[in-house]
């Protein structure tokens, strides 16, 4: 079965709620209306920084990418960070993750962009050794100051 990758369309939204709420739970948290609303009001709205692609098999979505494209004051081009993936459960251990992020990298190129970076709980060592198998951790330890 082939799967294709494309940009996140609005005839995706009830597949997309079904894997953002398993990505959020995955995370350990309670999916909130209005979080959800808003992320994907930002998806959708071509003035916003946030995108989304969705891996796609028989006609349906079957995962789930969202990545923030910004400025670096250490950089010439703009940055991609890969936010959130999400593959449904069901077809885990497939490729279908490493689809998505492949996707995104030719994008990274054909854009022009100078990095793509993403981060991951320290324990999901499943979605680590994906990642391993594009480039090693970086040095660097993220701390973060919830203010709401």
């Amino acid at each position: 079965m082939t799967v294709t990758i494309r940009r996140i369309e609005a005839r995706d939204e009830a597949r997309w709620r079904e894997l953002w709420d398993g990505y959020t739970r995955f995370y350990e948290r309670e999916p909130s209306e209005p979080v959800t609303q808003h992320a994907w009001s930002r998806i959708l709205d071509d003035r916003s920084a946030v995108y989304a692609i969705v891996a796609e098999r028989d006609g349906e979505v079957i995962g789930i990418a969202h990545y923030v494209i910004h400025e670096s004051t250490s950089l010439l081009a703009p940055v991609c960070y890969l936010q959130d993936l999400f593959v449904d459960p069901a077809v885990r251990a497939g490729g279908v993750g490493r689809q998505l992020i492949d996707w995104l990298l030719e994008e990274a190129k054909a854009q022009g962009w100078s990095r793509l970076y993403w981060t991951t709980k320290e324990n999901n060592y499943r979605a680590r050794g994906l990642y391993d198998s594009y480039t090693p951790r970086s040095e660097f330890v993220q701390y973060r100051i919830d203010i709401r």
